[in-house]
């Protein structure tokens, strides 16, 4: 008997969906059992729909191939079909916000790629090493939408894989300002060079909403579940400051980091906080969770996106050049894969915790 929990991908065609297809592929919690896509695509089967537009490094998975595309905007149907479901829809932000909630009115939890729920303050916005009990909230939004079982989660922006777990791993030193550059891989817009080839050889310093989501989500993953109106609270510190550049790669976000403490660490203290940093996910060792999930590299030119994107199967942080700084207490540069931990494997590992924690089951 297939104990596996019966997982839907909404918007299952585009880069993201194709992303959590590849990592889903011998899954031993999930398995893909429905694909939902927009109408032009349901009929068809996820071969035919997908084309010549697959852009993941591996094939296709032959158990999804010859899936049937459902039409996603047939929620009970496709509800019908499934335990839980991951959304990575292209739709505007009202538009998703409605057909995830319609998803969890059905009693199916929805995982979310998109930002169109971050900030609904009953929602929880998960990396699940650093803020693990901000799905106590779930059940106030529960309350909220008449569900028993249902409910909406999401992971937080691509763009502050590379920084905010570091910063995570550093609380105990009282960060409270910061200055970040992000430099943004091709991929994060859902393209290749094949479909972006003007980015070949050039740098565009403007990514839309990128800033903004930059300097806010991390304040409300490091917030808090105020138990007497079933929201989560943002914290107020560090102040942070962004800018966002793309960048002609195809997967990696770079952030180049300067960071103001209260306290006054050294180097050694900051190298062994990263290393010692650990959550739930390593501690439960859930699936999809890497060993380790920061690691410092001494070399003076690392970390590379050739050399360390793929470090944890694409799950993990990597950084480097840590060193004083002449205006700020101290600098370095982080790197994260923005489609593996930055979108589809972050939402796979939320769904990991949400089961561990009880929150995602069979359906009856």
């Amino acid at each position: 008997m297939n104990e596996k929990l019966k997982a839907g991908i909404l918007g299952g065609t585009g880069m993201v969906g194709q992303r959590f297809i590849s990592l889903l592929e011998n899954h031993p919690w999930f398995e893909v059992t429905a694909i939902a896509a927009s109408p032009r695509s349901a009929g068809k089967t996820y071969g035919e729909a997908v084309g010549g537009r697959w852009k993941m490094e591996t094939p296709i998975p032959d158990a999804v191939k010859d899936l049937i595309v459902m039409d996603v905007s047939e929620v009970e149907k496709v509800a019908s079909t499934v335990d839980f479901v991951f959304s990575a829809v292209d739709m505007t932000k009202e538009e998703i916000q409605k057909i995830e909630e319609a998803y969890a009115k059905t009693e199916t939890p929805v995982v979310s790629n998109n930002s169109a729920h971050r900030w609904t303050p009953d929602v929880p916005m998960m990396i699940p090493e650093i803020n693990p009990e901000h799905t106590d909230v779930i059940k106030y939004q529960r309350a909220r939408l008449g569900t028993k079982r249902g409910f909406v989660a999401v992971k937080p922006n691509c763009s502050i894989q590379s920084y905010a777990p570091v910063l995570s791993a550093w609380k105990e030193f009282e960060p409270y300002e910061v200055v970040a550059t992000t430099y943004q891989a091709i991929s994060g817009a859902g393209k290749t060079f094949a479909d972006w080839p003007e980015m070949v050889g050039n740098v565009i310093p403007f990514i839309g909403g990128e800033e903004e989501k930059s300097e806010k989500e991390p304040l409300r993953i490091w917030g808090h579940v105020d138990a007497e109106k079933g929201v989560i609270v943002p914290a107020d510190s560090p102040v942070i400051t962004c800018q966002c550049i793309r960048i002609p790669v195809l997967n990696g976000h770079t952030a180049a980091v300067f960071v103001k403490f209260r306290k006054k660490p050294s180097k050694e203290q900051l190298i062994a906080a990263l290393a010692d940093f650990r959550g739930v996910p390593q501690e439960q060792k859930l699936p999809g969770a890497p060993e380790q999930f920061i690691r410092y590299l001494g070399e003076e030119n690392r970390p590379q996106i050739t050399l360390d994107v793929d470090y944890g199967k694409g799950m993990g942080i990597s950084v480097g050049r840590l060193r004083e700084d002449t205006v700020y207490d101290w600098k370095f540069v982080g790197l994260s894969h923005n489609t593996v931990r930055g979108a589809a494997g972050g939402a796979v590992l939320c769904a990991e915790l949400l089961k561990a924690q009880g929150y995602i089951t069979k359906k009856e």
